[in-house]
This record gives C-alpha cells, structure tokens and sequence, in this order.
C-alpha cells in the first residue's frame, strides 16, 4: 500500500455479530462448545512514500503517526478475518484473544489476531454476588 492512511482516524468498531474478548470467558455466558483455534492473518507493505516519510519523521523523535494508523488498520483486518474465520467454524464467540506482529523483510509486517473459538449462550441464572464469609 503505498498510499498514505487518513489524517483522521477512522472508527474501528468491533464486529457486532459476533462477541470477540481478551478474556476466557464472556461475562453473562456458559459456552456449550469449543470448537478450537480460529485466527485472521494480514501482511501489509508500508510503502516507499510511507517509509520515507518515517525516516524524516523519525529524526525529529516521537510518534510515528503514519506507521500508528497503519498498525490500527491492519490489526482491525486481522480481527475482522478472525471474526470470518470463526463464524465459518460455527462459532459465535471469539475467547482469549491475542495479536502477534512480526516483521517480513524491511517493509512488510504480519499481524496475527488468534483466539479460541467457542458457541456461547446466555445464562439464564442471574450471578450471584460473592461472600467472602
């Protein structure tokens, strides 16, 4: 991509048709099925303009703002291609997930969004509060 991102940053809204959480469970739910590793993988090239553009930036110090919103678009693919990946294993839920970014040669980076994937329902016993007592 050699095109630099918006000056303004664009709303990245989480997937709404499928629940996708940091942690093992989903609060208010009991998964009924694990069904097992579900991920979304992109790779994207910074670009020449962009790299170019960093490297002048990058002497002056501080925040890279071309190279930031082109990490928070590309991890919103990655979670949108997790949210595929999982609604096409059955799922309706994304449990414990995570991102891993590594570099490919001098320009490209991977980003890797991982979870479990499980079917989830709404517990219908409300919580109960806890004692320590």
């Amino acid at each position: 991509m050699s095109a630099l991102p918006p000056e303004s940053p664009e709303p990245f809204a989480p997937p709404t048709d499928i629940l996708i959480v940091t942690t093992p469970f989903v609060s208010g739910y009991h998964v009924t099925r694990v069904i097992g590793t579900t991920f979304g993988l992109i790779v994207r090239s910074r670009g020449l303009g962009q790299n170019i553009w960093a490297f002048f930036r990058a002497w002056g110090g501080g925040e890279i703002k071309v190279y930031t919103r082109l990490l928070e678009q590309v991890r919103h693919q990655a979670m949108e291609r997790l949210a595929e990946h999982a609604k096409s294993l059955g799922a309706n839920a994304v449990v414990s997930v995570g991102f891993d970014t590594s570099e490919m040669g001098t320009a490209m980076t991977e980003v890797l969004a991982y979870g479990t994937a499980v079917v989830v329902e709404r517990d219908l016993v409300p919580a109960q509060p806890v004692s320590l007592h």
